[in-house]
Protein backbone atom coordinates (compact mmCIF):
# COMPACT_ATOMS: atom_id res chain seq x y z
CA UNK A 1 0.00 0.00 0.00
CA UNK A 2 0.79 3.20 -0.83
CA UNK A 3 1.67 6.53 1.37
CA UNK A 4 -1.24 8.30 0.10
CA UNK A 5 -3.88 5.28 0.78
CA UNK A 6 -2.22 5.12 4.03
CA UNK A 7 -3.20 8.44 4.94
CA UNK A 8 -6.45 8.17 2.79
CA UNK A 9 -7.71 5.05 5.41
CA UNK A 10 -6.28 6.76 8.08
CA UNK A 11 -8.64 9.74 7.33
CA UNK A 12 -11.87 8.16 6.65
CA UNK A 13 -11.23 6.45 9.65
CA UNK A 14 -10.67 9.54 11.92
CA UNK A 15 -13.63 11.29 10.26
CA UNK A 16 -15.70 8.09 10.88
CA UNK A 17 -14.74 8.27 14.72
CA UNK A 18 -14.71 11.49 15.31
CA UNK A 19 -18.94 11.59 14.14
CA UNK A 20 -19.46 8.66 16.02
CA UNK A 21 -18.26 10.15 19.13
CA UNK A 22 -17.77 13.88 18.58
CA UNK A 23 -17.28 13.80 22.75
CA UNK A 24 -13.48 12.57 21.90
CA UNK A 25 -12.33 15.42 20.38
CA UNK A 26 -13.75 17.90 22.56
CA UNK A 27 -12.81 19.16 26.29
CA UNK A 28 -15.15 17.74 29.02
CA UNK A 29 -16.51 21.24 30.50
CA UNK A 30 -19.47 19.90 32.24
CA UNK A 31 -17.95 20.51 35.53
CA UNK A 32 -16.88 23.72 34.70
CA UNK A 33 -19.24 26.52 35.63
CA UNK A 34 -21.22 28.86 33.13
CA UNK A 35 -20.38 31.95 35.11
CA UNK A 36 -18.05 32.30 38.21
CA UNK A 37 -19.85 34.01 41.35
CA UNK A 38 -19.82 37.47 41.97
CA UNK A 39 -19.11 39.76 39.86
CA UNK A 40 -19.39 37.86 36.43
CA UNK A 41 -22.87 36.50 37.95
CA UNK A 42 -23.91 40.18 38.75
CA UNK A 43 -22.75 41.19 35.14
CA UNK A 44 -25.14 38.51 33.80
CA UNK A 45 -27.65 39.79 36.32
CA UNK A 46 -27.49 43.53 35.01
CA UNK A 47 -30.57 45.06 33.13
CA UNK A 48 -30.15 47.38 30.13
CA UNK A 49 -33.34 49.54 28.50
CA UNK A 50 -32.69 47.30 25.20
CA UNK A 51 -32.55 44.58 27.25
CA UNK A 52 -35.71 45.01 29.23
CA UNK A 53 -37.44 46.02 25.69
CA UNK A 54 -36.46 42.57 24.14
CA UNK A 55 -37.79 40.65 27.79
CA UNK A 56 -41.06 42.98 27.89
CA UNK A 57 -41.75 42.39 24.21
CA UNK A 58 -41.27 38.61 25.01
CA UNK A 59 -43.43 37.75 27.97
CA UNK A 60 -46.23 40.23 26.15
CA UNK A 61 -46.20 37.41 23.13
CA UNK A 62 -46.28 34.40 25.29
CA UNK A 63 -49.64 32.81 24.80
CA UNK A 64 -51.90 33.65 27.57
CA UNK A 65 -52.96 29.79 28.65
CA UNK A 66 -49.21 29.62 28.94
CA UNK A 67 -48.87 32.62 30.94
CA UNK A 68 -51.43 31.74 33.00
CA UNK A 69 -50.03 27.90 33.33
CA UNK A 70 -46.92 29.54 34.64
CA UNK A 71 -48.38 32.11 36.86
CA UNK A 72 -50.11 28.72 38.61
CA UNK A 73 -46.63 27.11 38.82
CA UNK A 74 -45.31 30.16 40.12
CA UNK A 75 -47.98 30.37 43.06
CA UNK A 76 -47.37 26.41 43.94
CA UNK A 77 -44.06 27.62 45.29
CA UNK A 78 -45.54 30.95 47.23
CA UNK A 79 -43.84 33.93 48.34
CA UNK A 80 -40.61 32.52 48.10
CA UNK A 81 -40.50 31.75 44.36
CA UNK A 82 -38.68 34.99 43.30
CA UNK A 83 -35.94 34.23 45.51
CA UNK A 84 -35.73 30.32 44.32
CA UNK A 85 -35.76 31.30 41.11
CA UNK A 86 -33.03 33.74 41.23
CA UNK A 87 -30.99 30.97 43.32
CA UNK A 88 -31.84 27.98 40.73
CA UNK A 89 -30.66 30.24 37.94
CA UNK A 90 -27.50 30.62 40.18
CA UNK A 91 -27.09 27.19 40.86
CA UNK A 92 -27.27 26.31 37.56
CA UNK A 93 -24.73 28.59 35.73
CA UNK A 94 -22.12 28.80 38.96
CA UNK A 95 -22.84 25.62 40.52
CA UNK A 96 -23.67 27.22 43.61
CA UNK A 97 -25.78 24.87 45.83
CA UNK A 98 -29.69 26.52 46.27
CA UNK A 99 -30.85 26.25 50.37
CA UNK A 100 -32.85 22.50 51.55
CA UNK A 101 -35.92 25.07 51.56
CA UNK A 102 -35.86 26.52 48.21
CA UNK A 103 -35.23 22.54 46.93
CA UNK A 104 -38.95 21.93 48.94
CA UNK A 105 -40.53 24.64 46.94
CA UNK A 106 -39.22 23.50 43.51
CA UNK A 107 -40.19 19.91 43.94
CA UNK A 108 -43.16 20.66 45.78
CA UNK A 109 -44.45 22.69 42.36
CA UNK A 110 -43.52 19.86 40.21
CA UNK A 111 -41.25 18.83 37.52
CA UNK A 112 -42.78 20.27 34.80
CA UNK A 113 -43.28 23.44 36.64
CA UNK A 114 -39.94 23.79 36.91
CA UNK A 115 -38.65 22.78 33.49
CA UNK A 116 -41.08 25.22 31.81
CA UNK A 117 -40.09 28.26 34.26
CA UNK A 118 -36.08 27.56 33.88
CA UNK A 119 -37.48 26.79 29.70
CA UNK A 120 -38.90 30.74 30.15
CA UNK A 121 -36.29 32.11 32.18
CA UNK A 122 -33.15 31.28 29.66
CA UNK A 123 -35.46 32.86 27.45
CA UNK A 124 -34.64 36.71 28.90
CA UNK A 125 -31.83 38.37 26.89
CA UNK A 126 -29.36 38.31 30.04
CA UNK A 127 -29.35 34.46 30.07
CA UNK A 128 -30.08 33.76 26.43
CA UNK A 129 -26.71 32.95 26.06
CA UNK A 130 -26.87 30.11 28.36
CA UNK A 131 -29.84 28.62 26.55
CA UNK A 132 -28.09 25.87 24.83
CA UNK A 133 -25.61 24.99 27.56
CA UNK A 134 -28.31 24.51 30.70
CA UNK A 135 -30.33 22.02 29.95
CA UNK A 136 -28.37 19.12 31.43
CA UNK A 137 -27.24 21.09 34.29
CA UNK A 138 -31.22 22.13 34.85
CA UNK A 139 -31.83 18.59 34.88
CA UNK A 140 -29.22 17.80 37.71
CA UNK A 141 -30.63 20.49 39.65
CA UNK A 142 -34.11 19.06 40.18
CA UNK A 143 -32.40 15.49 40.39
CA UNK A 144 -30.36 16.83 43.07
CA UNK A 145 -33.46 18.68 44.89
CA UNK A 146 -36.10 16.05 44.22
CA UNK A 147 -33.25 13.51 46.06
CA UNK A 148 -32.65 15.96 48.64
CA UNK A 149 -36.25 16.51 49.46
CA UNK A 150 -37.04 13.04 49.73
CA UNK A 151 -34.22 11.60 51.81
CA UNK A 152 -35.37 14.47 54.29
CA UNK A 153 -38.79 12.91 53.99
CA UNK A 154 -38.25 9.70 54.58
CA UNK A 155 -35.71 10.39 57.39
CA UNK A 156 -39.04 12.55 59.33
CA UNK A 157 -40.92 9.18 58.43
CA UNK A 158 -38.72 6.88 60.80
Amino acid sequence: MDLKAIFMTFFIITTLVSFAYPSLGQEDVDDEPLVKSGPEMDAVEAISPASQDYNMYMLENLPPKFTTYLENCMDKMGPIFRRCNEDVIEEILTKKPVSRECCMKVVKAGKECYVEIRKLMFRFYQLKQFASQVSFRTNEVWDRCSSEVKNSSSSHDD
